[in-house]
């Protein structure tokens, strides 16, 4: 299942980043070309530019591409590793629910209810807000399933090698 997530993210991410590339182009051309950049190219370009990057912390998160300082978990024996570890992700998944779930459904929700829509393309921005609540559920699916494979790791019994 988890590949599977990421094969559909990747290609999510792949798709975005293509179409960012063409409305980029497409605003150079219309403004250097045509004299008067198309009014929409310029906004559409952010919008995409804050899926990718929310999208792409989820993506990173689950493939553990993220910032981190490993420094302190190598000097600690594999088993208080492994409890660092699952303390760490509990730390994120609370975090992520708080901010991005909780918070992200909030604002999903403030600016459907104020029926805030954006200025050049006239879409309703709680439809872009909604990658917020979205990657929030793809990291703490992340971090569920690597909790779940750090409990298992703990549970199996170290194995002998023979010299």
């Amino acid at each position: 299942m988890r590949q599977k997530l990421d094969k559909i993210m990747e290609w999510i991410l792949v798709f975005l980043m293509a179409s960012m590339t063409l409305d980029v182009l497409w605003g150079v051309f219309t403004r250097y070309v045509m004299g008067s950049q198309a009014s929409w190219s310029e906004e559409l370009a952010r919008y995409l530019l804050i899926w990718i990057g929310i999208l792409g912390a989820a993506y990173a998160s689950g493939k553990h591409m993220h910032l981190a300082i490993d420094l302190f978990p190598d000097s600690l024996s594999v088993s208080r590793r492994r409890r660092l570890m699952v303390v760490i992700n509990l730390m994120v998944i609370i975090f992520v629910i708080s901010a991005m779930i909780i918070g992200g459904s909030r604002l999903v929700y403030v600016t459907s209810y104020l029926g805030q829509q954006s200025a050049a393309l006239g879409w309703p921005l709680a439809a872009i807000y909604t990658v917020m609540p979205i990657s929030g559920i793809i990291i703490v699916y992340h971090k569920v399933s690597d909790i779940i494979l750090e409990l298992r790791a703990e549970q199996q019994p170290l194995q002998k090698t023979d010299h």
